[in-house]
């Protein structure tokens, strides 16, 4: 889905997607299926403004789509790799500073 340089407010800047989009499955093949981003920011939307999945905007695709996918990747453990991973990163290149307490 092309931004047009336009980032909405509860979406993923295209930093954040760069570094999440390697971390996300790819399709398998078969039916075309609504873009990575376009769900990806569709969830994010949806737990940053806490509203229901049936009330999610229609530019994020199908409701179900998103719900379908939302939970695979929680199942399948994606959403804690891919944390994990950009932690990983971010530490490394020093752009985190680890607070413990």
């Amino acid at each position: 889905m092309d931004h047009g340089g336009v980032i909405r407010r509860h979406e993923l800047t295209d930093r954040e997607w760069e570094l999440l989009a390697p971390l996300i499955p790819r399709a398998a093949t078969g039916r075309p299926r609504v873009e990575d981003r376009q769900v990806i920011n569709g969830m994010v939307y949806k737990i940053r403004t806490g509203i229901s999945w049936r009330d999610l905007p229609e530019r994020y695709g199908p409701w179900k789509t998103v719900y379908t996918r939302f939970r695979r990747y929680a199942l399948d453990g994606v959403f804690t790799r891919a944390l994990q991973q950009i932690q990983a990163r971010a530490d490394a290149a020093g752009d985190i500073d680890w607070l413990v307490q």
